[in-house]
Order: structure tokens, then C-alpha cells, then sequence
């Protein structure tokens, strides 16, 4: 995308239907996907729904500020008001973008309180290594190289789970570490410890000081 493209953001009023704003509306998985080619938003769109996710797409970093409620400048009442209780499970993202690139928007995510735990892709056309490195040190889950595949996409799956299925599967697994001591702790407690015998010890008698004192004195 040449970096003198001029990209328009509609306002948030024009477009407040299109998006999920209840969590309770739906218990599938939501993917906000970032970037700025309309073909790449397309095709990444178009996979994800194989996956039956449901897909936010949008041009830019800041678009993306701007529907998760991390822009800085303010906001028009109603605006804040109609993005109350926004859920997002996954966001992926392009490297390079005008205005905002892909890791700016990353450390964006990871520096606020509400969406720092969700987890963030980012893809690049470039297969740079210490692009890479920089991204996944900085907190992403993943880096795709594109064009992405529905092997890419399905590779995401472990990423993709609602925060009401991490939470189950976290208590599952703390009750399965507390059964495990319980269980361990039962074991040590009925088994008796070693009885030690005063055979084992040696008598005053062996000990060689004691045998060099009795040979002197005879």
C-alpha cells in the first residue's frame, strides 16, 4: 500500500449496527482484523468465517483504537456509551500500515487494562526475524507470513477461545493440581517411616578411638 494513500475513517455513528456490542448476544468467537488492503481484509475475513468466528474488519490501527476505546482523544458521549461491554477473543493484525503500524497497535493493546490479556497476530507480508522477535517479545501470540492460508487460520484455534471457556478450563485444571497433592499427601501420611535399628549404629565398643584407648591400657 503506497505510504501517500489517503485512508478515511467513517464516523462510529454511521456504523454502530455493524458491530457486536453485547457479549451476551453471542457466545461465538469475535476476531477484530486489522488492515489496510481491502483485498488481504477480504481474504482473512472469508477464512476465519470457515472457522465460524464472528469477523470486525477494519482499515487501520487506529480504527481499531478507536472501536476497542483506547483513543486518546475524546469521545463523543454517545459514541462511549454505544461500545459499553465490547467483546473481542482475538485480534489480528497487519505489520505495516500507514498512520499506525501493526506493532505500535500491538503495544497499544498490551499497555491497557481491558485487552491486554487478549491475544494479538500479527501478520506481514515480509519475513523479517527480528520483526518477528520484536512482536512476540512485545506479547503476540503468533506471526503469519502471508498470503495467509486456512492452515494459518486454523493453526489460531487455541488463541480463538472465549474467556468464559479459559476461565472453566483453568478452574479444571487447578482442581486436577489440588486432587494430585491431596492424593500425594494421603500417600506420604499412611506410609510409615523407617524403623532404625541399634544394631545399625555402632556400639562404643567397635569405635577405633575406643580400641586404641583399651589396647594402651593393657
Amino acid at each position: 500500500m503506497d505510504s501517500n494513500t489517503l485512508v478515511s475513517w467513517p464516523r462510529m455513528s454511521e456504523n454502530i449496527e455493524a458491530f457486536p456490542l453485547s457479549p451476551n448476544k453471542s457466545e461465538e468467537v469475535h476476531v477484530l482484523a486489522v488492515d489496510d488492503s481491502l483485498v488481504d481484509r477480504k481474504v482473512i475475513e472469508r477464512l476465519l468465517k470457515v472457522l465460524a468466528c464472528k469477523v470486525t474488519a477494519v482499515d487501520s490501527g487506529l480504527r481499531a483504537l478507536q472501536l476497542l476505546g483506547l483513543l486518546d482523544e475524546p469521545k463523543i458521549p454517545s459514541e462511549t456509551n454505544g461500545f459499553e461491554g465490547l467483546k473481542v477473543d482475538l485480534i489480528i493484525t497487519d505489520y505495516c500500515m500507514p498512520g499506525m503500524t501493526g506493532y505500535e497497535l500491538l503495544k497499544k493493546i498490551k499497555e491497557s487494562s481491558t485487552f491486554k490479556e487478549t491475544p494479538v497476530v500479527i501478520m506481514s507480508s515480509e519475513n523479517v526475524l527480528p520483526r518477528i522477535d520484536r512482536c512476540l517479545e512485545e506479547g503476540a501470540e503468533d506471526f503469519i507470513v502471508k498470503p495467509v492460508k486456512l492452515s494459518d487460520v486454523k493453526r489460531l484455534k487455541d488463541y480463538m477461545t472465549t474467556k468464559e471457556a479459559k476461565v472453566e478450563g483453568r478452574d479444571r485444571e487447578r482442581e486436577g493440581i489440588l486432587k494430585r497433592k491431596l492424593s500425594d499427601t494421603s500417600d506420604v501420611s499412611s506410609s510409615s517411616p523407617p524403623s532404625i535399628s541399634s544394631s545399625s549404629s555402632p556400639s562404643v565398643i567397635d569405635s577405633p578411638i575406643r580400641r586404641l584407648k583399651m589396647t594402651s591400657t593393657d
